[in-house]
């Protein structure tokens, strides 16, 4: 699987190339210790303000023209959505998103910007998905998951590839886990081309279904888990994902943030660098910082995935 992942991956950077951006990889002295490097991987300034611009737009490339016409069909809590919303504007096509009936007040506005449709469904992100996927059955229109489709993977994946264009020798990755796309491909990239690279899934503790599940060795959901501030990776993921396999056998260990941290992690990136992230990109730098001292003297790339967080939720935090 990982082997073809990986040429995937160099497909879909080749496919989306045109369109996305190659985010920077902005040096943090401030979290530097012991002669160590430490990079942020700006996503939130990717367009949409968020990775899932890269898989949902792999994917819907990847489609024929009579497929995109047929119509296509997704679930997200918003940032996937507004992938997918963008991927349609440059391939063409009928879409239609079923979201939360929760889902964020600012993700949703985003998407009224585009020429779909939308449809509430649910308040669990999981149970919003598996409506979806079987209305889109139903429907006659592609099925395009936010994370378990090797294209979407293949998509984040480029992720991994721009960070070691950018810096060949990266010692750890930090990345967010919710349904484990992210991961997957930038742990099939990394892993492939620089196999001495830790790969590290960051989970909120209010949200650490795939932690869970990698350590009992099987699928585990929770039926009635709190909210946290890390909205895009919250939810779960389905029993039979193909990210569930890749993440136990590529990702070498895993960080747990409680809601403070990432509370802390958000303030912080807005002080020191005056950059405004989410709270699923708050976990990965709150994740880093809880164990500062284990990176010390290595070179790292922290995964700053998505800054779409709305300004009702940002201000408390400030």
């Amino acid at each position: 699987m990982t082997a073809v992942l990986q040429q995937q991956i160099a497909r879909a950077a080749e496919r989306i190339g045109p369109h996305i951006l190659h985010t920077p990889l902005l040096r943090s002295r401030y979290l530097e210790a012991g002669g160590g490097r430490v990079y942020l991987k700006l996503e939130n300034e990717q367009h949409t303000g968020s990775f899932k611009a890269r898989g949902a737009l792999n994917k819907v490339l990847s489609l024929s023209s009579a497929e995109r016409r047929r119509g296509l069909l997704t679930a997200s809590t918003g940032n996937h959505a507004l992938g997918f919303a963008r991927a349609l504007d440059i391939a063409g096509g009928r879409g239609l998103i079923c979201l939360p009936e929760n889902a964020q007040r600012a993700k949703v506005e985003a998407l009224r910007h585009y020429d779909v449709e939308l449809a509430f469904h649910g308040n669990d992100c999981l149970e919003t998905e598996l409506y979806a996927k079987q209305l889109a059955e139903e429907q006659g229109m592609a099925w395009v998951s936010p994370y378990n489709d090797s294209m979407v993977i293949a998509g984040q994946g480029t992720v991994g590839k721009e960070i070691l264009d950018d810096v060949p020798e990266v010692d750890a990755v930090l990345a967010t886990v919710g349904g484990g796309g992210l991961i997957s491909g930038i742990a099939s990239w990394v892993k492939s081309v620089r196999p001495q690279t830790e790969v590290i899934g960051c989970l909120p503790e209010n949200a650490p279904e795939m932690y869970l599940s990698v350590q009992r060795g099987e699928h585990v959901a929770l039926d009635d888990p709190p909210d946290t501030l890390s909205d895009g990776s919250a939810g779960g993921f389905e029993p039979d994902s193909i990210t569930f396999p890749i993440c136990r056998e590529k990702v070498d260990g895993f960080i747990l943030a409680s809601e403070q941290e990432i509370a802390d992690a958000i303030r912080w990136a807005a002080e020191k660098h005056h950059k405004i992230i989410e709270g699923a990109a708050g976990v990965a730098l709150a994740a880093f910082m809880k164990y500062r001292e284990r990176f010390a003297g290595r070179t790292v790339a922290i995964v700053i995935c998505g800054g779409n967080i709305s300004l009702q939720k940002l201000k408390p935090l400030l």
